[in-house]
């Protein structure tokens, strides 16, 4: 069945059972309840508090959850052993991460209120015959509204009439300019019609009258809505990473710790004790700051990427940034300057640079400017440059050669453009008469004129000069330059004449690109990253921007939307292995597509976007990034990111952020398991040895919750060993838990430092006197001393720890022992939390610690040395490519 747009009005308004002049208010009540509100909804919404609960149905959280009921049991049946407090930080840590996941799914839900702010709230309908003024929705396909300068259009319909109506579309279908409308079909697709206007759009000059068809959720923008909303969320690559470093973590710790509370009961430790024991296992193996630190890490590398003019809106996409193989980027506003620029005069029969001193020269130039400023309607205000885009760069180019022209009131006639004559005729006092001063398309004013004005002189515009003039505008299409010509005539009445012009000039315009962007895609080269434009304007302006940024410099591959709509997707994934593809004229489920077949190929896909059109691929994609000048709401709400300055040298720089921090954040996780070794021995050996207890779960909490964690952020912070832009992404399915990692971690670093640990803790009982198989209480002065020599054991190693986690192969010396502030300021902060630990008297009695002196304090230290000295060597081996190290001792 035709469409709306193809069909006669006739028949429309038979289908639709309306007339031109409307519905009454009867038969539009009859619809409203048939149709419903002109509204857009959310279709099968999950209430807000139902989606917080489920963010602790995840293993990490059931699993501490689990650890503090266990810990509210012990400290019913034994109370005062300090378990009340590992109940509150377990499920304090649950709510702190549930939290912040819920924030960050929650933003995804404010993306239907922002498309329902582009709704207008009134609308003028015909209603009994009569216009009046209603709630938009109470609009319903059949009535007929009233267009005028200025209206936001509240409802999809067609125009049953109109006086040079155009209308701002670029929110809706990317288009860069507004669209003259017209009474006529114009185009087969509905989008591209001239006689249709949407809802959503905006009225930019002239009138109309327009019959709608479609409401709510049946119009193009609810179409988008709907697709926006079956568009799943991308889960970002260091959540997936997370989520399988805690399944795997969490496996290691439900597992040690039921099998070892079964050990313990076997062999007549008793339910309690046993039950303590488990508790420790489980909070020893858990990284219980993990999430916190990744997300203050995180939150820190965001403040530095909105130096850079990147806002992040989603904390895990900036990693997700990193991981970037493929960027999809539109092209109005992001590759270019969103800003239309006279670039080429083609003037005294000779093709000039318009930036060019020469041209200048040329005697008819002054005449062009005074054309350029005479036959326009653009104007300038305190905020700049409004009006039609091609009209404010001939008037801007005019300002910039010091000409103002004459104002509008001066002028005797005009002719306004329209898309049916295509030029614009305006009638100004000239002399002892009047000048006409025509601009328009280049076929058009041709047609117009009978002379052209060469070295000052009027010759007869014959075959070959209109040939040539034919020819060089035919050049400057091709190059994707946006052509006008200008001409006059002088004459002595007012009459607006339609012939006998004197062609002066034909000028090419573009919307220049970003001087920064070549850069930005060579480096995007050489990253490894590929570069894709989808784009809503011509195949032509298309193409010849990506050869002027460099993102085709072969023969490329230039789609067009018809041709990618016959297309299976096979076809397409053959298209998108190209080294070079460009798409122009793409639609919004058309751009969803790209996005999707390029995730189906192992691709991480970041997308650039500023129209409502762009919220369903910005909304899948794995980087969603929206401009912060140009873009509207809607597309900022579905983004993960947004850029400040519009501009693509920015998501570059924000991928190198992106890159640093993954491997930031595997330097932490390496340093936060090291102690997982030394907090789990000392449960081992609890049972096994049948000895006191050498570390409690509430000192094991102060490590992971407090000691561990500011170091960690420095080492978040850490700036890259190599140039990151030099290297290709990390491949999808790198792990952020390798198994060299683990080893590195657990095997050695981690064995050295409990084996730190236990030297201290029996150097210390045996030097009090005790004998082995003696129990000790927990409040026996001798116990806590030992505690806490085991503790401080633990924590300078784990200085050393930082400082060698800082690089993966470079020497720390090449980088610099102090270059890093944050590390420096984390080692004071643990430093000074163990110094409190000790020797405040009031965490004394809560922690169950005791002061040192200085001989306990500095028993660990012989074992930091050991591992600042074995890893300085294992980073030189690595160096020199020893084959063992590079296989096993690399992470």
């Amino acid at each position: 069945m035709p469409h709306e747009h193809q069909i006669p009005l006739s028949e429309l308004l038979q289908r639709l059972d309306t007339r031109s002049e409307g519905l009454t208010q009867a038969d539009a009540q009859t619809r409203r309840e048939r149709y419903g509100p002109n509204r857009l909804e959310a279709r099968g919404a999950v209430a807000p508090w139902v989606k917080f609960l489920r963010q602790f149905g995840n293993f990490f959280a059931i699993l501490l959850m689990v650890g503090g009921s266990l810990s509210l049991v012990a400290e019913v049946l034994d109370p005062g052993q300090g378990n009340l407090h590992i109940a509150i930080a377990l499920f304090a840590v649950v709510l702190l991460n549930g939290t912040f996941t819920f924030v960050q799914e929650y933003q995804s839900d404010r993306i239907l209120a922002s498309f329902s702010q582009m709704l207008p709230p009134r609308a003028t309908v015909l209603r009994d015959g009569e216009p009046k003024v209603v709630d938009a929705t109470e609009l319903v396909p059949g009535d007929v509204i009233e267009l005028a300068e200025g209206d936001r259009i509240s409802a999809d319909g067609r125009l049953l009439s109109h006086a040079n109506l155009k209308v701002d579309l670029s929110s809706l279908t990317g288009e860069s300019e507004p669209q003259l409308r017209h009474i006529e079909c114009t185009h087969e697709r509905l989008l591209e019609s001239r006689n249709m206007v949407f809802s959503g759009t905006l009225v930019q000059s002239g009138s109309g009258r327009a019959l709608v068809y479609a409401t709510g959720m049946d119009t193009q923008i609810g179409q988008i809505v709907a697709l926006t909303e079956r568009t799943a969320t991308s889960d970002s690559p260091i959540r997936r990473e997370l989520r399988h470093f805690i399944r795997v973590i969490s496996t290691i710790a439900m597992v040690l710790g039921v099998l070892f509370f079964a050990v313990s009961v076997v062999i007549g430790k008793g339910v309690i004790p046993s039950l303590i024991f488990a508790i420790g296992i489980i909070v020893a193996n858990v990284p219980e700051g993990l999430l916190p630190t990744v997300t203050l890490a995180l939150t820190m590398a965001s403040k530095r990427m909105a130096k850079r003019h990147a806002l992040i809106r989603n904390l895990e996409s900036v990693e997700a940034l990193g991981s970037t193989t493929v960027i999809c980027t539109d092209k109005t506003g992001t590759l270019t300057q969103n800003r239309m620029r006279v670039t080429t005069l083609l003037l005294e029969g000779e093709e000039h640079a318009a930036w060019e001193r020469a041209v200048q020269q040329e005697e008819s130039f002054s005449l062009v400017l005074a054309l350029a400023t005479a036959c326009n309607n653009a104007f300038r205000n305190a905020e700049g440059y409004e009006g039609d885009p091609t009209e404010v760069a001939l008037l801007q180019y005019a300002h910039d050669h010091e000409v103002d022209g004459p104002r509008r009131e001066e002028r005797v006639a005009e002719e306004p453009f329209d898309s049916a004559t295509k030029r614009m005729i305006t009638l100004i006092p000239h002399e002892d008469g009047y000048r006409a001063a025509m601009k328009g398309a280049p076929e058009v004013v041709l047609a117009a004129c009978s002379h052209v004005r060469v070295r000052g002189e009027l010759r007869p515009l014959d075959d070959e000069r209109r040939a040539r003039v034919e020819s060089t505008y035919q050049r400057l299409a091709a190059r994707g330059e946006r052509v006008l010509a200008l001409a006059y005539r002088d004459v002595e009445v007012t009459d607006v004449p339609v012939d006998g012009y004197v062609l002066v000039a034909v000028a090419g315009m573009l919307d220049p690109p970003r001087p920064e962007v070549p850069d930005a895609i060579d480096r995007c080269r050489q990253a490894g990253i590929r570069v894709v434009m989808i784009t809503g304007d011509s195949h032509l302006t298309a193409e010849s921007l990506a050869r002027q940024v460099g993102l085709v410099r072969g023969e490329g591959v230039v789609v067009r939307g018809p041709a990618l709509e016959r297309m299976n997707d096979a076809q397409l994934e053959a298209v998108l292995r190209e080294p070079e593809v460009v798409f122009a004229r793409a639609t919004p489920a058309q751009k969803l597509r790209i996005v999707t077949a390029l995730q189906s190929m192992d691709e991480v896909v970041t997308v650039t976007g500023d129209g409502v059109n762009d919220a369903p691929a910005l909304k899948n994609a794995d980087m969603g990034v929206a401009m912060g000048i140009m873009g509207t709401e809607v597309a900022k709400e579905a983004s993960n990111m947004v850029l400040m300055d519009d501009n693509f040298a920015t998501i570059v720089a924000a991928v190198e952020e992106g890159r640093t921090i993954f491997a930031n954040i595997r330097k932490f996780v390496a340093y936060i398991l090291t102690s997982n070794v030394p907090e789990i021995t000392p449960f081992l050996a609890y049972v096994l040895l049948d000895i006191p207890l050498p570390l409690t779960v509430v000192l094991i909490l102060a490590i992971d919750l407090g000691t561990d964690v500011v170091p960690a952020l420095g080492l978040g912070s850490e700036a890259p060993e190599t140039d990151v832009m030099a290297q290709p992404p990390r491949a999808r399915k790198e792990r952020l838990l390798t198994p060299n990692l683990l080893f590195m971690s657990y095997g050695i670093i981690g064995v050295i430092q409990a084996t730190a640990g236990f030297v201290a803790y029996f150097t210390i009982l045996f030097a009090g006197g005790w004998g082995w198989g003696e129990a000790l209480a927990s409040d026996d002065p001798l116990y806590r001393t030992a505690v806490s020599g085991f503790f401080a054991a633990i924590i300078v190693n784990q200085v050393a720890d930082v400082l060698i986690c800082r690089t993966r192969r470079a020497s720390i010396l090449s980088v610099g022992v102090f270059s890093n502030r944050l590390v420096w300021l984390g080692i004071g902060v643990e430093l000074a939390m163990l110094g409190a630990i000790l020797y405040v008297p009031a965490l004394n009695h809560v922690l169950g610690t005791a002061p040192l002196a200085l001989w306990q304090l500095s028993l660990g230290l012989p074992f930091a040395i050991l591992v600042l000295v074995a890893d300085e060597l294992r980073r030189y081996l690595l160096r020199r490519g020893q084959p063992f190290v590079e296989r096993r001792l690399t992470w």
